[in-house]
């Protein structure tokens, strides 16, 4: 593709580098090494969440050196630019997982104020932990310049005594410690064998979920969200979004070309099909959003409801994100899913043809057993089950991939944080049967929506995954598991019903029918919300605070502005 007949008449870069009035603007180019005819180029931004705070971000910079190096063969000018992120597993159980949805948004916002201020022409994202992913497919779509997304790839699974270990088997391991089941020695042991090398969570939590979600949306190329961190294989995935990027910019191919509302519903049936993570159902949601699509929790349960679970990937199977890549990646689960009519073929891609006919030469492959065959799936409903009722009218969600019993029925213990109920499980202050309740930890009462991991694997740890429930109106890990059901709306900070429990209260939940309710007549519900007080937060300034002020309901994907729909122009039109 050669840019140097692309016009930049329509191009965002054309009020930074095109007339004698720019001069100035060009100066600073020519002082980054630029020659006149880069100059003349389009200009790409290739933004990623580079930073040494995990994993899943190390490797990102040097991926990104890699996608410039295809921007510029094919006669585009990129230019690099980092991000933030905040990285749930080390954030995990401590008030510092209150920044972790909230970093969604600054991501979104963050790479959107760079292109915007710079005129960048399209945009090449990379991204590894699990906000980074949804917060660089946000900016795309709110940008709505052409623009492709890269996976950097998940981490290798541990081995610990012939087994393939995760992070999820390090946080259970604290469980088991606990109760003396382990000893420290063993867990050291555990803690330095899970995570072998770079790249993001191995099993299908949220970030591997979100990959999947990019193949499947139509914004990443086919098979780049398979392959592991450390692949060396990955640098063509690279390089072939870096050239192609040049070829969506000279066919006017965008973001909302592709994301549509059959391309979410894609979208959120990759994550059924996978028993991926729940936080699919707050980020498809603010995609959505950014589009102007009105695609809420209800929309993304109602695909769950009739998509298969064909995929038996961790926490809930035996598979990791490499197994299923090596199996035959994204593409071979799409197939089946598209072959037995669960995919929209008809939906565009990134790379300028259907999804269709991307999956045209992608052949079923009989001597695997990661992805099941859509019409003999290992249960007929999917893996994640969207839930309502009078505890939970605007919504809950609950994986139940891997789990043999979907109803549930017991008494109420409340506890108004996080660090409450972990305290009271890590000295097994709890009984069998009880619905252990943590709330004030939504998006506004939090704030931040915090996960819960901490909590549900001292549970699984101690052997009580299965005789306790826990529900909260904060969110679950990817890596949960156990009957646990997160995003209860609306959330007790607004005085939503799970606000209005008190211990004792009989609390039943049926994943089979798709329903959480408290035995409360309306009457005292009502009565019980009159005498309600509203509470404040220990985050009175700052970022979280700023954000609690205007974040909206999970229901909604907690997003933060407006959205598509809002718009009297979008950047990409500048």
């Amino acid at each position: 593709m050669d840019a140097r007949v692309i016009s930049k008449a329509k191009l965002p870069s054309r009020h930074v580098t095109v007339g004698p009035a720019r001069a100035p603007h060009r100066s600073y180019l020519y002082a980054m090494g630029l020659s006149a005819a880069e100059i003349a180029q389009p200009l790409v931004g290739v933004a990623s969440c580079w930073n040494e705070a995990a994993p899943c971000n190390i490797s990102l910079m040097r991926q990104a050196q890699v996608v410039k190096k295809g921007v510029a063969a094919a006669n585009g000018t990129p230019r690099e630019f980092c991000t933030i992120t905040v990285t749930d597993g080390i954030a995990m159980g401590h008030q510092g997982m209150k920044s972790s949805l909230v970093s969604r948004e600054v991501i979104a916002d963050s790479v959107e104020l760079t292109m915007r201020g710079h005129c960048y022409d399209a945009l090449v994202g990379l991204a590894g932990c699990d906000k980074s992913l949804p917060g660089m497919m946000m900016a795309m779509v709110r940008l709505n310049v052409p623009s492709i997304f890269i996976y950097g790839g998940s981490i290798l699974p541990g081995s610990y005594k012939g087994r393939q270990i995760t992070i999820q088997d390090v946080f259970e391991a604290v469980g088991q410690h606990s109760v003396g089941t382990i000893g420290d020695a063993e867990l050291l042991e555990i803690e330095q064998a899970a995570c072998p090398s770079a790249g993001s969570c191995g099993a299908q939590f949220t970030a591997n979920t979100m990959a999947t979600v990019a193949e499947a949306i139509g914004l990443a190329l086919p098979y780049s969200c398979g392959a592991p961190a450390p692949y060396e294989m990955r640098d063509r995935f690279n390089f072939a979004s870096g050239e192609k990027i040049m070829e969506l910019i000279a066919r006017n191919i965008r973001p909302r070309d592709i994301v549509t509302p059959k391309a979410l519903e894609n979208a959120a049936t990759v994550v059924s099909a996978t028993g991926g993570s729940t936080n699919a159902a707050l980020h498809l949601p603010a995609i959505a959003h950014e589009a102007g699509i009105k695609f809420d929790l209800f929309d993304v349960a109602r695909i769950f409801e009739k998509t298969p679970y064909i995929a038996d990937l961790k926490p809930g199977g035996k598979y990791v994100a490499k197994d299923m890549f090596e199996a035959g990646g994204i593409p071979l689960l799409m197939k089946t899913l598209l072959d037995h009519g669960y995919l929209h073929g008809d939906c565009l891609t990134v790379t300028g043809r259907t999804l269709a006919e991307n999956m045209e030469h992608v052949a079923w492959n009989d001597s695997q057993d990661v992805v099941r065959p859509a019409n003999r799936p290992i249960t007929q409903t999917g893996g994640v089950v969207g839930l309502k009722g009078n505890l939970a009218p605007e919504g809950a969600i609950v994986k139940v991939a891997g789990m043999a019993e979907l109803k549930f029925s017991g008494p109420a213990r409340c506890f108004d944080s996080e660090e409450e109920c972990f305290e009271a499980v890590t000295h097994r202050n709890y009984r069998e049967g009880e619905v252990l309740v943590i709330r004030y930890e939504g998006p506004r009462g939090g704030p931040g929506m915090r996960e819960m991991l901490s909590t549900t694997a001292a549970l699984y740890g101690q052997g009580m995954g299965g005789k306790v429930a826990l529900i909260t109106d904060g969110r679950f890990s990817g890596a949960t598991r156990g009957f646990c059901i997160g995003h209860v709306g609306p959330e007790a900070a607004v005085g939503g019903p799970i606000g209005l429990l008190r211990d004792g209260d009989v609390i039943s939940i049926d994943a089979v029918n798709g329903m959480i309710a408290v035995d409360l007549s309306d009457t005292e519900l009502a009565a019980r919300a009159k005498a309600w007080k509203a509470r404040t937060t220990d985050y009175q300034s700052g970022a979280i605070w700023k954000y609690a002020q205007t974040v909206g309901p999970a229901r909604d994907g907690a997003v933060t502005h407006p959205g598509g729909a809002k718009e009297t122009h979008c950047y990409a039109d500048v």
